[in-house]
């Protein structure tokens, strides 16, 4: 009996298994959709992924970086409990699906969905071990274009990640101890202070409109004078933008210096521009941005 593709969507609906799995065991069965069920179930398969329900909220978020540092992915897996989490085996099968997204550059949609088969396979022994839904939340891929590093930082307990990569003009100084020292700091700072951008100029117009908005009445509750409503709604504003811009926070080792003071002290030191081109932080289970 030919195997239709209507048939294995019913089955993976039915069971929550990948497309080839159920194709495979369709054609096993002959077709029929009981029997395909039985022998999904027999394998454990249909077992494991039937906790798919279930929500799965604890997890880690870990790291993987190529040793020149020019290419670096961030991973959140989770699992429904702390407790799995923090077992070596989930440590392993999370470490070992950020070095397959670096090697393999999956699109992240598709890939979180239905991962490649090395790691699907994985998946479903992880969860028939545990009893316990585990999923692969979402990932984030930095390569490095021209000179420079990237760098991650995981905080204690793995809960909180970030990924950052700071550009420069020259192999040597990228490969420098100074410039590896400063990405590593900037992405301690990003983990504690949470910026929105790097600077101001990223910020988008909407965010920017909607924190006027929220000033301009503010004042006016307060009972503000009209005619000076303008004056405190920049100077509220200008704060705002040192609160969520990386390069206007203080710095979380020296408070005295802004993130762009420090950026300016490495530059002159090394005698050339550097600069941070982007960022990423990961805090497990919080919503998407």
């Amino acid at each position: 009996m030919a195997i239709t593709s209507e048939m294995v969507k019913a089955l993976r609906l039915k069971t929550n298994v990948g497309m080839m799995d159920c194709k495979k065991a369709l054609e096993e069965a002959g077709g029929d959709m009981d029997k395909a069920v039985e022998i999904l179930r027999k394998r454990g398969i249909a077992k494991a992924e039937s906790r798919a329900g279930r929500v799965a909220k604890e997890g880690l978020i870990v790291s993987h970086l190529q040793p020149e540092h020019r290419l670096g992915v961030l991973v959140e897996v989770n699992s429904e409990t702390d407790f799995v989490a923090r077992t070596s085996e989930f440590r392993a099968f999370s470490e070992g699906v950020a070095a397959h997204v670096a090697t393999a550059n999956p699109s992240e949609e598709a890939f979180v969905k239905e991962p490649d088969k090395p790691i699907q396979d994985k998946l479903l022994e992880l969860i028939s071990k545990t009893g316990e839904n585990i999923s692969i939340r979402r990932f984030t891929r930095f390569v490095l274009e021209g000179e420079g590093a990237v760098t991650s930082y995981i905080h204690a307990g793995s809960k909180l990640g970030v990924l950052v990569e700071v550009h420069c003009k020259s192999g040597a100084t990228a490969r420098a101890q100074e410039l590896q020292a400063f990405a590593r700091d900037v992405a301690m700072q990003v983990a504690a202070s949470n910026p929105v951008a790097v600077s101001r100029e990223e910020v988008s117009p909407e965010r920017v409109e909607r924190e006027r908005a929220i000033y301009r009445e503010q004042a006016a509750a307060e009972g503000k004078p009209e005619k000076v409503l303008d004056r405190i709604v920049a100077g509220r504003l200008e704060k705002y933008y040192q609160d969520v811009c990386l390069l206007e926070q203080p710095f979380i080792k020296d408070p005295e210096k802004t993130v762009k003071d420090l950026l300016a002290g490495l530059a002159a030191k090394v005698g050339e521009d550097i600069s941070v081109r982007r960022f990423v932080r990961f805090m497990l289970g919080e919503e998407s941005a």
